[in-house]
């Protein structure tokens, strides 16, 4: 539609002014505009627009205003996003997008008891809902329950994706436990242990975890190092007591990939 155009062009105001001359305004409407101001990072105005709507929600709505209360977290998108998920109707729980926004939503505002209830109340559960209740408890500081949700997947032959590995890798580089980071990685798929991302997630957490062996090995893997490869390794040196190394990879750097947080890395190991 013309306001999702205006929307992802940033022109919000264009896409207001249309907005406003629609007489009849159906769901899709509201949909797009919601969806157009959280694109926008004007969450305020979103949650705005949304209490204003009077007409029955579609499926997509739930999603972009539990998101839109994910990003948010104050007092009032809270009280928002739980109301709204406590009158959602019963379908929609099942339903793996909408769940996945939901339970997202209720791990930034640090309520893990209810996103735990939620997690279990879903009967067909997906990758991404795994690794949306990993990612929470990571932010909330509870990394080891990700270690039982992995043992959970494996037993129900759930295999994680791309982003769930990663937010596995995230709660080893937290735990700092060598087994845990061990097991894990023995088990990631070599395709997915290839990738850039995934390897300077694991430099990191070798470097974390104290094993300045095992980060080199990966460092020494990748081939198209970018700056986050450079700034995990100079950071794991940093870590483990190697300030020599660290100012030596530095210099190594090519000077276009430098940015500050290498700056601070180098600083750190001095």
């Amino acid at each position: 539609s013309a306001i999702d155009m205006l929307m992802k062009f940033g022109d919000v105001e264009s896409a207001e002014r249309i907005f406003r001359s629609i007489k009849i305004k159906n769901i899709i409407t509201y949909g797009a505009m919601v969806k157009g101001y959280v694109g926008n990072e004007m969450f305020e105005k979103a949650l705005d627009l949304f209490e204003q709507i009077d007409i029955e929600l579609g499926d997509v709505t739930y999603t972009i205003v539990f998101n839109a209360c994910a990003k948010l977290c104050n007092d009032r998108a809270m009280k928002i996003g739980k109301e709204l998920l406590a009158k959602m109707p019963e379908n929609y729980r099942n339903d793996n997008i909408i769940s996945t926004s939901a339970l997202d939503m209720l791990m930034k505002f640090g309520d893990i008891e209810s996103a735990e209830r939620m997690f279990r109340s879903i009967k067909a559960k997906g990758t991404t809902i795994y690794g949306a209740l990993m990612n929470g408890y990571n932010l909330n500081g509870e990394s080891w329950k990700c270690f039982k949700i992995f043992e959970e997947m494996n037993e129900k032959d759930i295999i994680p994706d791309e982003i769930a590995w990663n937010i596995l890798i995230g709660a080893c580089s937290k735990s700092g436990m060598l087994h845990h980071c061990q097991y894990i990685v023995n088990q990631i798929p070599l395709n997915i242990q290839n990738q850039i991302r995934m390897q300077n997630a694991l430099i990191d957490m070798w470097g974390k975890c104290g094993s300045i062996e095992n980060a080199k090995n990966v460092f020494d893997l990748v081939v198209d190092r970018d700056t986050i490869t450079y700034n995990a390794m100079i950071n794991s040196f940093a870590l483990n007591g190697m300030g020599t190394q660290a100012v030596e990879l530095y210099r190594e750097m090519p000077n276009n990939l430098r940015d500050h947080i290498s700056q601070i890395c180098v600083l750190n190991a001095c």
